[in-house]
């Protein structure tokens, strides 16, 4: 399969593991301030955004490599918390694990876009 449809699928991954994860936050008890809607919105708009109709563009891949930045630290914030993941169920955990893998590799293929634009070779279709 070509880098730039892998990068495309597991970025559709990432926000589907992203809105599951919040999902759980929110039914978990977590508190999203007011406005964190419409922010967290914005951010999945812009990834889906990048993902599939910038992901031919240095600009689709400088999103997708922050975005996966961001969503590699989602892991580790939660186990920084004083809880961690004590009395967390089984799709919480899952989904973390999950979103960490997946964000892990659209980084690695948005470097691999970027490196491959940066020699001023085409990315393969």
């Amino acid at each position: 399969m070509k880098p730039n449809a892998l990068l495309r699928i597991t970025s559709l991954l990432t926000v589907l593991l992203a809105t599951l994860h919040l999902t759980s936050d929110i039914v978990g008890g977590e508190v999203i301030r007011p406005g964190g809607f419409l922010t967290v919105t914005l951010i999945l708009v812009v990834w889906l955004y990048a993902a599939l109709v910038l992901a031919e563009r240095r600009s689709g891949h400088i999103i997708l490599l922050v975005g996966s930045l961001l969503g590699l630290g989602i892991p580790f914030l939660h186990l920084s918390g004083p809880r961690g993941f004590v009395g967390r169920d089984f799709l919480f955990v899952w989904t973390l694990l999950a979103l960490g893998a997946s964000t892990a590799f659209s980084l690695i293929l948005s470097v691999q876009g970027l490196w491959s634009l940066r020699k001023g070779r085409s990315i393969p279709k």
